[in-house]
């Protein structure tokens, strides 16, 4: 890996952290803005100097959408996507200002959201048709940041990350239902699912860090979607659940509003298809679902404490 220098924003969620520790382990120097520590949100000359000198900066931040899109939550959404990039456009911004090297490269989360519901055709970079509501508008808000912040010389992407599959993410909930006998198909069950691995994620990170040749939006999307009714009989089979009742559209309509989340979670069908990274020759080690599956099931096990035993 040629990189020894990283600044990460938004370290301390499921993505975020995981990177931290892979790119440790890589032996690259990780510098951190996020609520605490050097750099922190609203010190522009603080997250400046942490840029000095790094070979990329990557942005994860960002509030989970797993709620309803009240007025309240729609706000801190947008602003924890928006406006954090704005603001480190402008500390990039300061660091050329006073002297300083900004990274080359700034790799700005997005989301494959941003793209139709899709059953028709797969959505690539250059031939996506671009969705509606409020998902869909925050993402393109997010890209318009990115694209808007003055920086030249710095080489932007726009990173349209997929459903991220790895221990301790989506897979426990849908884990829980299939166990409950729930974990049939969600509404018609055809909805395409696009999903990656936490693993292939962080080396398509690193992938465009060290290809000069990508910028713009990229979409991260293992190679081989597959539907809702599929991804829970995937997800049966591996904890040897036999069966699961179908959970219809009306249901998880009402469901959401008792536990405060939205159906479009579940109900959407998002095909993106990894074409620019596919071109650029990148490989996925986990292309398709069922082995993906098979290495986040292990790492939970691994993870999970041993039981107390009463003597």
């Amino acid at each position: 890996m040629s990189i020894t220098t990283v600044v990460l924003a938004g370290a301390s969620g499921f993505i975020g952290s995981h990177l931290v520790r892979r790119f440790t382990e890589a032996g690259v120097e990780v510098r951190t803005v996020g609520r605490s520590g050097p750099a922190v949100w609203g010190d522009t000359a603080a997250m400046a100097h942490a840029l000095h000198g790094a070979d990329a900066l990557v942005n994860l931040a960002g509030r989970s959408v797993n709620c309803r899109y009240n007025r309240r939550n729609a706000d801190a959404i947008f602003s924890s996507r928006v406006g954090t990039t704005e603001e480190l456009g402008r500390a990039l911004a300061l660091c050329r200002a006073e002297g300083g090297t900004p990274p080359p490269v700034w790799i700005n989360a997005s989301t494959g959201t941003i793209y139709r519901h899709a059953t028709d055709r797969p959505q690539a970079e250059d031939d996506g048709d671009l969705g509606s509501g409020f998902s869909v508008s925050v993402a393109r808000a997010w890209e318009q940041a990115l694209a808007d912040a003055d920086v030249p010389d710095v080489r932007k992407v726009a990173l349209r990350i997929s459903i991220v599959l790895g221990p301790g993410s989506v897979m426990t909930p849908l884990g829980n239902l299939a166990r409950l006998g729930l974990g049939g198909r969600m509404g018609a069950g055809t909805q395409k699912f696009s999903w990656v691995h936490l693993d292939d994620l962080f080396r398509a990170i690193t992938f465009l860090v060290e290809t000069p040749s990508l910028s713009g939006p990229v979409n991260v999307a293992a190679p081989g979607v597959v539907t809702n009714a599929e991804l829970m009989a995937a997800v049966r089979r591996r904890l040897r659940v036999p069966a699961g009742l179908p959970t219809p559209a009306w249901l998880l309509d009402l469901g959401g509003v008792l536990i405060r989340t939205e159906a479009e979670l579940v109900l959407k069908s998002r095909w993106v298809s990894p074409r620019k990274l596919l071109d650029a020759g990148f490989t996925f080690d986990y292309p398709i679902l069922g082995p993906a599956l098979d290495d986040i099931l292990r790492r939970d096990r691994v993870a999970a404490p041993e039981p107390v035993r009463a003597h």
